[in-house]
């Protein structure tokens, strides 16, 4: 067998490995529209895919009226964690893909996500992934700056002791992408259609090496990819 072509594998984890953005987007919408920002669900997603409430704090600010503080943001993150440990499920073929790469990437895997570190274990521990990354789960808002700046893929690919030009990320939003490709890993693209993700054009135009519609497609694709 041909030897694996990456040194490392950088997951996002909102889109990508669980599908949590139409929960996390529902309980935001039903929270601004609690102070007067009427939003559909898929305008909330269109605005906060890929980032945090922070990211758009002012904006929020300027829509409501109400200041986005510490207090606000603890609300929100109760509400959210309430509805993810009832009714998170993983991405479809997730758990097989991330099992496969595990294996074929000699466990060199981690997490490096926009969110914050409660969020990530819960959702990691909710769906049976947590013992495939252990300790390698990398939050962006532990970070200098959150995406789409490349620090979370960097504290990723340094916390394997990987060259992040060696490494492959897999993203499904464009702030995501954005971040990957400025950090210099090989960014694969996961778009399978709807609002909870970025678009297969919008994911191209940003850097992206190739999108797959399906994570199925993950581990034989990087276990093929010919790195320039």
């Amino acid at each position: 067998m041909s030897q694996f072509p990456f040194d490392a594998v950088l997951f996002d984890c909102d889109g990508v490995l669980v599908d949590s953005e139409g929960i996390t987007n529902r309980i935001l919408t039903t929270m601004l529209g609690e102070m007067g920002w009427q939003l559909s669900l898929e305008e909330t997603l269109g605005i906060f895919l890929g980032k945090t409430v922070m990211d758009e704090a002012p904006r929020i600010q300027a829509e409501t009226g109400h200041l986005i503080d510490d207090a606000w943001i603890a609300r929100f993150r109760e509400r959210r964690n309430a509805a993810l440990e009832t009714e998170l499920l993983p991405i479809p073929g997730a758990p097989e893909a991330v099992r496969a790469v595990h294996a074929a990437a000699q466990g060199r895997i981690a997490v490096a996500s926009g969110a914050d570190r409660y969020k990530l274990y819960l959702q990691l521990a909710k769906t049976g992934l947590q013992d495939y990354f252990g300790d390698n789960v990398v939050s962006g808002q532990e970070q200098p700056r959150n995406k789409p700046w490349p620090d979370v893929y960097l504290a990723a690919a340094r916390a394997l002791d990987a060259d992040p030009r060696r490494c492959a990320v897999v993203e499904d939003s464009v702030t995501g992408a954005r971040a990957g490709v400025a950090a210099g890993a090989t960014v694969f693209g996961y778009s399978p259609g709807g609002p909870n993700h970025s678009s297969s054009k919008a994911l191209l135009e940003v850097g992206v090496a190739h999108v797959m519609r399906d994570m199925r497609e993950l581990p034989a694709l990087l276990a093929a990819w010919q790195r320039k």
